[in-house]
């Protein structure tokens, strides 16, 4: 009767370089992990203010499913977005969010806008967090301002001449054509 040997369970140290290695890569592919805002720019409206943020996941979009972007004005939050990452074979690794925000009473002036963005794990934790500030020079637009504004005449005047308007014109135009024909019509007779 010979008795089979089962594998040991235990670590040795043949298998401890492999078990090792998987959990190295594991680390790195975490430590390569991250959120990378690329651009952020403003645009300003009629009492609204656009913030458009680009932002890039490495090293690829599949690794990401949840990404919480918030909103900050001058310190004060905002904002809180949740951006679901598609996980398609048509996806890319770069996408853009845009908020708009109303901006009746805000008066003119430089303001700081920042944009936090993390992976939020189901333990509380906030994972690959990154974060840009701008600062933008906010100056209100107004119906008024946006117009076009063509300054008209009122009125003309000098001294030693006459000004004559198009009606005036038309007037002597009337006058001196009825005169031409009153002469011809005499000069006939």
């Amino acid at each position: 009767m010979s008795k089979t040997t089962k594998s040991i369970k235990q670590l040795t140290f043949d298998s401890l370089f492999t078990t090792a290695t998987n959990q190295d890569t594991e680390t790195k592919l975490a430590r390569l992990k991250q959120i990378c805002i690329i651009k952020t720019e403003s645009t300003t409206d009629i009492d609204e203010l656009t913030l458009k943020s680009s932002f890039k996941l490495e090293p690829s979009h599949r690794a990401f499913s949840k990404i919480i972007a918030d909103l900050f004005f001058e310190d004060t939050h905002i904002n809180t977005v949740t951006l679901q990452v598609p996980q398609g074979s048509l996806g890319t690794n770069e996408f853009e969010y845009s908020w708009v925000m109303d901006t009746t009473g805000v008066t003119g002036g430089t303001y700081r806008l920042r944009v936090e963005m993390y992976e939020f794990w189901s333990s509380g934790e906030k994972l690959f967090q990154t974060a840009h500030e701008i600062s933008i020079n906010y100056v209100p637009q107004t119906r008024q301002a946006r117009l076009i504004k063509i300054p008209f005449v009122k009125s003309v005047t000098g001294a030693d001449i006459v000004v004559v308007s198009n009606q005036e014109k038309q007037l002597y135009l009337d006058i001196e054509k009825t005169v031409k024909k009153e002469q011809l019509s005499r000069r006939n007779e």
